[in-house]
């Protein structure tokens, strides 16, 4: 275990040195690409927004423990212990290599060294446990042979020891691969008059994009090169087509303000926030290419093969103003947030349209192809939900007895938001709200109202109505297959 420990560590540092990539991050995309249906929820149900985090720290101890069984190994021939962590490293090479970003020469650096440091580690561990024969002196007395022998206390606090290094250097590694340019807060973007409350805790209208949440199936950030990157429309079209990322930069630039959401977003949760994207009409990319009469699915494919896919009618409706988007709030789109290109289609979940590092656009049919989420149980079409969530107060928080000021945010986005209502301690009637300005039918909005609140413990419950006067369902559901329904709710203490 001491041996796999120090494997991974030193291949982390030397992956993280030689800007490679890395071993656990390749494993971790492995379990990802492989995962069953119904395994996401879990993980994120177990730890929330820390589900990768624990992928990864998963992903490190069951490197470490099977370093445990190649040791049993190699009680009976250290070679086969030996054998073991060179095919160890035959594995992450290859794993290493199925990351289009990933280069052979870093790839075979960091399996290599992983190699050699787990093979030294082993030998030297395993050799301080092997006594020397009894021998004689030149006077014929018998010596005894145990000087190499430290004794297995003595082992095991060394032992110990090295697993800790290893792990230390693990973090170490992935702290400096890290370290990619992070996302700035954007260009503060001016909004008009009455489109943003100034409330202490309520979410702003435009989400600075350092804060923006962000959701994928990728460990790590990549970062594309736009001088190399190219984005092919194919598939069910009159001529394919091949852009440089210098095209669409000469291309008509629009910019609107769009909410997009995760569907894995529980009642109330945060995954769902707004921006000004800036980009390319997505129609007139199309129109470049020719779509055919045929053509019903738009499937959408990073650089790492991830796919989305949502049906081409909606480019004609609520998605009309589809993006390919280069900017966000007024900045260079991150690389978090898809950097060279994202799509962003106002009105649908993001796992069926907002692919990220988006590399090809194929015209197919919804009968020919299921994107990456719907064989593992999502919905294949999925129009984001009428949603509502209190920001303030802040559940469980304590205020002032009195009049209180209850605000959050509600969205729907393509259709927007016509009423929001609050309902106090389960006794009706229900409260409307204040609603501020939209940015757009497929911004969000903010809402707020103030209520009496006597001295002691009260709930308070949101229900919003959209544009087109469907309001939220008080059923409760969980967020599979095509998103989380029922109203948000906060219990506070006024006192």
């Amino acid at each position: 275990m001491a041996a796999a420990a120090m494997a991974i560590g030193v291949g982390e540092i030397v992956a993280a040195l030689t800007g490679g990539q890395s071993i656990i991050v390749a494993i971790g995309a492995l379990v990802i690409s492989l995962q069953p249906p119904g395994a996401k929820d879990l993980m994120v149900a177990l730890f929330g927004e820390n589900d990768k985090l624990a992928l990864e720290v998963g992903t490190a101890i069951g490197g470490t423990l099977v370093g445990g069984l190649l040791g049993l190994l190699a009680r009976r021939d250290r070679g086969l212990g030996f054998a073991g962590f060179a095919a160890f490293g035959g594995v992450a090479f290859l794993l290493l290599q199925r990351d289009p970003l990933a280069g052979m020469l870093e790839s075979a650096l960091s399996a290599s060294s992983a190699v050699a440091a787990g093979v030294g580690m082993l030998y030297w561990l395993s050799g301080s446990l092997e006594s020397r024969a009894p021998s004689t002196d030149a006077g014929g007395q018998v010596q005894q042979g145990s000087s190499r022998d430290m004794g297995r206390r003595a082992f095991l606090a060394l032992a110990g020891t090295f697993v800790a290094v290893g792990g230390a250097l693990a973090i170490v590694g992935r702290f400096l691969a890290s370290q990619v340019p992070s996302a700035g807060p954007g260009v503060a973007i001016p909004t008009p008059s009455g489109t943003n409350f100034a409330i202490d805790g309520l979410t702003p209208v435009v989400v600075p994009n350092d804060v923006f949440y962000r959701i994928d199936t990728r460990l790590d950030v990549p970062e594309v090169d736009a001088a190399t990157w190219r984005l092919r429309v194919h598939g069910m079209v009159d001529r394919e087509i091949t852009l440089t990322y210098a095209d669409l930069q000469q291309m008509a630039m629009v910019e609107q303000f769009v909410t997009i959401a995760c569907v894995s977003n529980e009642v109330g949760g945060r995954l769902v926030g707004n921006a000004l994207w800036s980009g390319v009409r997505l129609m007139s990319v199309l129109d470049m290419a020719g779509v055919k009469a045929e053509a019903t699915q738009l499937v959408g494919r990073s650089f790492d093969g991830w796919t989305s896919g949502f049906p081409t009618a909606h480019l004609s409706g609520a998605g009309q103003d589809a993006l390919i988007a280069l900017s966000m709030n007024r900045d260079t789109l991150p690389a978090a947030h898809g950097f060279p290109a994202r799509l962003i289609v106002p009105g649908i979940y993001g796992y069926v349209s907002a692919t990220k590092w988006i590399t090809e656009i194929e015209l197919t049919t919804l009968e020919a192809f299921d994107a990456y989420w719907v064989p593992l149980g999502w919905a294949k079409q999925a129009p984001i939900l009428t949603q509502s969530r209190i920001d303030v107060p802040r559940r469980s928080g304590r205020v002032p007895a009195g009049r209180v000021e209850v605000a959050g945010v509600a969205w729907a986005p393509t259709r927007g938001i016509s009423r929001v209502e609050v309902l106090v301690d389960g006794v009706e009637p229900w409260h409307s709200a204040e609603l501020s300005v939209p940015l757009s039918t497929a911004a969000w909005v903010q809402w707020r109202v103030n209520v009496d609140a006597a001295a002691g413990a009260h709930t308070v419950q949101v229900r919003a109505t959209d544009g087109s006067g469907e309001t939220q369902t008080s059923d409760r559901t969980p967020p599979a297959p095509d998103g989380a329904r029922g109203y948000h709710s906060i219990s506070f203490a006024a006192e």
